[in-house]
């Protein structure tokens, strides 16, 4: 079998991408879109199927965001607690809701899985919230569908465009998305840190969730 081509493992890739995008929810050092992106170049010269590519990468980030959201407003953090490993992701996900800000409007949750820890963050705070479920799922409807096609476009666009393996293209994309989030999260922050000091509330990206 030739590691470094799709052609024999294809399709182990929609299952374990969907897997992984949903496991990042909750244990955000799993590097999920490294796999979304890579989709999207072996997309590019048909070694992966694009519309499977984007369903796994759309289902995973609504499971992901389900949990979280769960795992929160149900209060079954606890339940994490009682083993070694759920301490560690339980530990994680307040780390990221710290870092992420409180934030649970419909905008947030959209704009969120777009910054480093922002998705895990914003789900944990809808959840002790207690925002309506329809609510939780038509955001992450949304803002899945829009992160699902950022990414795998940016595998596909470099794809498409250069004649690098599909690992470098993958490489290209990733760091394109890194960059894109990195700069985003840089942006809110410095809102927040200008709202702190005027003595506002947390601002948000933006609120369209009828609030």
């Amino acid at each position: 079998m030739d590691l470094l081509s799709a052609g024999d493992w294809a399709f182990a890739l929609y299952p374990i991408m969907a897997a992984a995008v949903a496991l990042d929810a909750a244990v955000p050092p799993i590097p999920s879109e490294v796999m979304v992106v890579t989709s999207g170049s072996l997309s590019a010269n048909g070694q992966v199927i694009l519309p499977l590519a984007l369903a796994a990468a759309v289902t995973g980030s609504m499971l992901g965001d389900l949990v979280v959201y769960g795992l929160f407003k149900r209060r079954l953090t606890h339940v994490l607690d009682r083993f070694r490993w759920g301490r560690s992701v339980h530990k994680g996900i307040r780390r990221a809701a710290a870092r992420g800000g409180r934030s649970s409007t419909a905008a947030a949750m959209v704009a969120g899985r777009f910054i480093p820890a922002g998705r895990t963050a914003t789900m944990a705070a809808a959840g002790i919230a207690n925002v309506p479920t329809v609510r939780v799922l038509r955001a992450s409807a949304l803002g899945s569908v829009v992160w699902a096609c950022w990414m795998v476009g940016l595998g596909y666009l470099t794809g498409r465009n250069t004649s690098l393996p599909f690992w470098a293209n993958s490489l290209i994309g990733v760091g394109v998305g890194i960059g894109v989030g990195v700069l985003m999260a840089a942006v809110i922050g410095l809102r927040r840190r200008r709202a702190a000091s005027h003595g506002a509330a947390d601002p948000d990206p933006g609120d369209v969730s009828g609030r």
